[in-house]
């Protein structure tokens, strides 16, 4: 017999088996000893009231084996002799919209302007060591996109565009822990992502695709109003010393190539295809000691203790007719290094799986609408990416022209104070002192020192000197939106192209992206269904 049951305990009861198998049995008025098995099917935490809670939904197999895998496959067949399709970008959108070709029948070649994942490991590396970033190969550019080695958070608010328990499955499939299927802010982390991603490439080349690494797309090939395919720079034999080689490929496109490929972005300005500004938010990365967070989250003065998990928190406040909140909150993580390019300071967040460091972080940032920025422009549609532009340059100056952040504690900031220390980081290269709050544009800092006030009355203990601003968080999301119909998703003026996930600006986040890209190859693979007929 299989049962289910909704069950709220402790946090020491639900983590340990013999615990639970105990309160299950009472529940269910049953003998302990037929308990065969039981599978979490969702995990929450209740940390609203004195006494943190854990919601458990469970199933109980009762004088029985459990005959099912915890999450559902995708099988996917041979493509080798079928249609080519291009996929640009192998980050979250660029690989489900590779997978999904598959599962269509159609051949996808993924064409990635960085390294694969584990050899970007190396170059990401040397920013922190170093101060050098490679424009080619970093935290934004590479195999698993901004996400490989930029945390692995799973959590989205976009069941409505499409089947977020397939991606999820799909993710478990090529390696990740089931535990993503249970709980409510499902995390991969980012040292067991780069394997889940490795899977995945090569599901797609045993089936019959193709994926080049350092091969950038230039340019896209143009008949008639219709992309029929790319223009592109092979850099992968420089390192044995040879040369960039120019080469193309044949089809319609599926363009994934994330929020930080401002090359694209000025090709289309260029050329004069669709594309418009689009709403971003930019801030700070706000980083705590853990235990701190862990003392406010759960009302104790132990923290965590043995059986919960590194505390998160959400934060949201309207100041002036804009947002301010938390984004891409990190408990148990590290700020890193995301610049793309010379002459910038971007900060991000990470955390390992197992979300244990001595720090938690999070974005802190001010909505910024197209009316907020009223810079002239060469190219107009471009002017929310030149205003991040402007803000890494300057963050850049700020932090010694270096990949050293600049950066102030939260109370210093809030009150205007320069400040001459700060304290200890996960912020690998190094941090500058820096006067965030008179540099920074004024109706940002303005509305981050109100948010942090409002933020430290709900939380006690939260704004504090312990804590520290590390500037600047400006790549929440694509500065433009490549435009597309809402009905075939192609682009609006070239047939064969399909904007996809966060670059494209219509995604944000992983699991967000993931849907977008498996829309986009539903969409073209209908389209060459009709146009093959």
């Amino acid at each position: 017999m299989i049962k289910e049951l909704q069950l709220r305990l402790s946090p020491e009861c639900a983590a340990t088996d013999g615990l639970l198998r105990r309160a299950v049995a009472s529940e269910s008025a049953i003998d302990e000893r037929s308990i065969h098995a039981m599978r979490i099917l969702r995990r929450s935490i209740d940390a609203r009231g004195r006494s943190v809670m854990v919601n458990l939904s469970l199933r109980v197999y009762i004088n029985e084996e459990p005959q099912d895998e915890p999450f559902e496959r995708t099988e996917y067949s041979d493509v080798s002799d079928k249609q080519s399709v291009i996929v640009v970008g192998a980050g979250p959108g660029g690989l489900f919209a590779a997978l999904r070709l598959i599962e269509l029948g159609l051949r996808p070649i993924v064409l990635e302007r960085g390294k694969d994942v584990r050899s970007r490991k190396k170059d990401i590396a040397r920013i922190s060591r170093e101060h050098i970033v490679d424009a080619e190969s970093n935290y934004s550019f590479g195999e698993g996109g901004a996400g490989a080695y930029s945390d692995g958070k799973l959590f989205t608010r976009s069941k409505k565009r499409g089947n977020v328990q397939k991606i999820l499955n799909v993710f478990c499939q090529h390696g990740a822990s089931t535990d993503i299927l249970i709980d409510a802010h499902p995390h991969i982390g980012t040292d067991r992502l780069p394997r889940v991603i490795e899977n995945m490439r090569n599901t797609i080349i045993s089936h019959g695709g193709e994926v080049h690494f350092q091969t950038r797309v230039t340019n896209l090939t143009v008949d008639g109003g219709k992309v029929v395919g790319v223009e592109a720079e092979d850099s992968s034999a420089q390192a044995e010393g040879g040369g960039v080689r120019s080469c193309t490929f044949s089809g319609p496109v599926i363009l994934a190539t994330g929020h930080s490929a401002r090359d694209i972005y000025y090709m289309f300005a260029r050329n004069r295809w669709a594309i418009e500004p689009k709403g971003i938010a930019v801030g700070v990365r706000l980083e705590h000691p853990s235990e701190l967070i862990d003392k406010i989250q759960y009302h104790s003065r132990e923290g965590r203790g043995r059986w919960l998990p590194a505390a998160e928190y959400a934060f949201v406040h309207q100041i002036g007719g804009r947002g301010v909140y938390s984004f891409c909150m990190c408990p148990g993580g590290f700020v890193v290094p995301a610049a793309s390019g010379p002459e910038q300071v971007v900060v991000n967040g990470m955390s390992p799986s197992g979300r244990n460091s001595r720090w938690s972080n999070s974005g802190m940032v001010v909505e910024v609408r197209t009316e907020d920025v009223r810079e002239e422009s060469e190219y107009p549609v471009l002017k929310m990416m030149e205003f991040q532009q402007r803000l890494e340059k300057m963050a850049w100056q700020e932090g010694g022209r270096r990949q050293t952040a600049p950066a102030q504690r939260m109370a210093d900031f809030v009150n205007g104070r320069l400040g001459s220390s700060l304290p200890v980081s996960s912020y690998a290269p190094g941090l500058v002192p820096s006067p965030l709050h008179f540099w920074l544009p004024d109706f940002i800092s303005t509305r981050l020192r109100e948010g942090f006030r409002v933020f430290g009355r709900r939380s006690h203990g939260f704004l504090t000197n312990e804590a520290c601003l590390i500037g600047v968080e400006t790549r929440t999301s694509a500065p433009c939106r490549i435009l597309r119909n809402d009905d075939n998703l192609c682009h609006l003026d070239l047939e064969g192209l399909y904007p996809c996930g966060e670059g494209a600006g219509y995604a944000g986040g992983i699991v967000s992206a993931a849907i977008d890209g498996e829309r986009c190859a539903e969409a073209l693979a209908n389209a060459v269904c009709v146009g093959s007929h």
